[in-house]
């Protein structure tokens, strides 16, 4: 199968990854409404077509916290990403770098800090939760400042975990012990190509970053156990003034949905927000990404960078967005599928089809630079049922 679009490389890591991995992607929350609605809302927001414009010349490069992008758009942080392929976060990194567009690394990665600086050879961003451990917090700031990540992106919407009904039915979760590394196993035999290449060549797994707290020999349970444990639902905003404090790079706040919540972004001095809603795997039912932009951009717009995630799918969708009131869009599936489907590659290739998409949208919406991008380019409220 040749993949031409972000659904095709889904339905290659559909085939490729065995079904554990495959729905820790691919799930959301609870029922998953707020997962549908990220993809359902944004395609209700209807362009504006315009025609018998100079398009002749489209420039999507621009700047996202002060440095340069080939285009408005960074890879955002996928937890586990790098067991999507043999060192994914790796190979991830050397796509968005040959593309000139940032990595987000998770904390909870494949890979470590040391093992991306080393493969990718160009600054990434760094994301972090806050941590009971706060030694071992400050310890991942260290690293990440030490090896010149520029930017560092504080996820706050996980206090707690969400509940993934997926993840319970995949046996990736309650399933403790042998029974449920049995069921991983009974699974990943049954996609060889991913069991040779990732598992076994891929190896040893040690999940990078978290590896010195949870020891040598641990597996899926025990980091799922240290994420249950670790995490810490006491955060407040004057935790994050301490964070503010001690990292001197860009600081982004990732998980916010509250225009208030914004606004105290911008007093602590943020130097960017992420809108999003963890990809509906948090608290089902809230708002979608596209629903709660507008709003927190007539917030906050101009006083920090405002970046959004959530359902995209398309450079169309990267488009929608930034007419919304985005400055830039993470992608978050778009690449982890690319990458099970098929690597490096298929990262490079996703990018590509963003950046083609992207020119498409602009020339017959009729603008040439990313900073006209914006409300005038939707169809009005009046004229349809959109946002």
């Amino acid at each position: 199968m040749k993949a031409v679009s972000i659904s095709d490389y889904r339905d290659l890591a559909r085939r490729r990854l065995p079904r554990f991995l495959f729905e820790y992607i691919d799930g959301g929350s609870y029922d998953e409404e707020t997962l549908a609605a990220n993809r359902d809302d944004l395609r209700r927001v209807v362009l504006e077509q315009r025609v018998l414009r100079d398009v002749s010349d489209i420039d999507l490069s621009t700047s996202l916290l002060g440095r340069p992008v080939s285009m408005p758009v960074a890879l955002g942080p996928i937890g586990l990403a790098g067991l999507n392929a043999r060192r994914g976060e790796v190979q991830a990194a050397r796509a968005a770098q040959a593309a000139g567009v940032p990595f987000t690394l998770s904390t909870v990665s494949a890979c470590s800090l040391q093992e991306v600086a080393a493969g990718a050879q160009s600054p990434f961003w760094f994301q972090l939760y806050m941590i009971r451990d706060r030694g071992f917090m400050n310890e991942l700031l260290s690293q990440a400042a030490a090896l010149g990540c520029p930017t560092l992106v504080f996820t706050v919407d996980m206090p707690v975990p969400g509940t993934r009904y997926r993840d319970y039915r995949s046996g990736l979760a309650g399933a403790p012990g042998l029974a449920g590394a049995g069921r991983r196993i009974c699974q990943a035999i049954t996609r060889p190509a991913w069991a040779w290449d990732v598992g076994l060549l891929g190896g040893p797994h040690q999940l990078g970053n978290v590896a010195p707290v949870l020891g040598r020999h641990s597996g899926l349970e025990d980091f799922f156990a240290w994420m249950r444990q670790n995490f810490d639902p006491s955060i407040t905003w004057r935790d994050l003034e301490a964070v503010r404090d001690v990292w001197k790079g860009a600081l982004v706040i990732k998980g916010l949905l509250n225009p208030d919540d914004a606004r105290n972004a911008a007093a602590l001095g943020a130097d960017g927000i992420v809108v999003s809603n963890h990809g509906g795997r948090q608290l089902d039912g809230v708002l979608s990404t596209a629903s709660a932009l507008p709003a927190i951009a007539d917030a906050v717009a101009h006083r920090l960078t405002i970046l959004a995630d959530g359902g995209v799918r398309s450079g169309l969708d990267v488009v929608r967005l930034l007419a919304l009131g985005a400055d830039g869009v993470l992608l978050g599936r778009a690449w982890a599928y690319a990458l099970a489907g098929a690597g490096e590659a298929g990262v490079a290739h996703v990018l590509r089809l963003i950046e083609a998409e992207m020119k498409v949208a602009m020339a017959l919406t009729g603008v040439t630079r990313v900073d006209q991008i914006d409300r005038s380019c939707i169809v009005n409220s009046a004229r349809h049922r959109g946002i």
